[in-house]
């Protein structure tokens, strides 16, 4: 039996989650308590200290099940995407809302009055999930947050049509490794955040995601496929066009695949694992 991904599984130092009993060897097992991301948003770190890697992030109203508490760190697992990490403790709340719009423009204010010249109580990304409480003008107040402008909110589950689309809104956003909001992304991350908006489910990392996807053949290849190497991926615009977030520009941006294929090769990393069609 192969050790389980330490990305995906809720157990550290011999406590695991109780709903992984007889599945993982560990010392302890138990329950988890659901919360969700109160803050814009808040990263998920590799271990309980404001300076350790970040490998992902919760965007705001996304539920985080924890598992414990250590050093203002609660460590748990991410509902979107399954990852496992440690999260300050500060920027999570209970109980969990139930979400009843998502953020659908790119970023957003929220305003402590429903009033643009109000303060501002925080920035939010495409995705982030709100529970709408009272609406005034064209304002809508969300639970433990602000005013949000509600055309910038979308009633959850109505999703865009095109991801690809969706994905070259974030061109020229900062690349920012574990990032995913609209100020900084990886590479995965922009798959993922552009396939979200439009309801489809998408694993958080690459290989996660090669394994995901259906292959097609390089011949095949058209708008929409995804092109992997070891530890990235683009988005194909068209079959000779990629779009990624990536850290030879530091941004989100459009490159000739085959200028991307000869550079990503000259810096070692291969040549291209395959496609995949989501």
């Amino acid at each position: 039996m192969s050790a389980p991904d330490r990305r995906l599984t809720l157990i550290r130092d011999g406590l695991a989650d109780i709903r992984l009993e007889g599945r993982v060897a560990a010392e302890r097992f138990a329950a988890t308590q659901s919360m969700q991301a109160s803050a814009p948003i808040a990263s998920i770190r590799k271990a309980p200290a404001p300076d350790a890697e970040q490998e992902d992030q919760l965007a705001f109203g996304e539920r985080f099940d924890v598992l414990f508490e250590v050093d203002g760190f609660a460590f748990g697992q991410a509902g979107r995407d399954g990852y496992v990490g440690y999260v300050p403790s500060d920027a999570l709340s209970a109980p969990v809302l139930t979400a009843s719009h998502a953020v659908s423009a790119l970023r957003t204010y929220a305003f402590s009055a429903p009033d643009i010249k109000s303060a501002i109580v925080g920035l939010y990304s495409l995705g982030a999930l709100v529970t709408v409480e009272a609406c005034e003008g064209r304002f809508a107040r969300a639970a433990r947050s602000g005013w949000f402008i509600a055309d910038h909110l979308t009633p959850v589950g109505r999703g865009e049509d095109d991801y690809v689309a969706v994905a070259q809104r974030f061109l020229g956003a900062p690349y920012q490794w574990g990032g995913r909001e609209s100020l900084g992304l990886d590479c995965s991350a922009l798959v993922q955040q552009a396939l979200a908006a439009c309801n489809r489910a998408c694993p958080r990392d690459t290989d996660l995601q090669r394994d995901f996807f259906r292959p097609v053949e390089a011949s095949e290849r058209r708008r929409g496929d995804l092109v992997f190497w070891k530890g990235h991926v683009a988005i194909l615009l068209d079959p000779d066009t990629i779009l990624h977030a990536n850290a030879h520009h530091m941004a989100v941006a459009i490159e000739p695949l085959t200028e991307a294929v000869a550079r990503i090769e000259a810096a070692g990393v291969g040549a291209p694992l395959g496609y995949r069609r989501p």
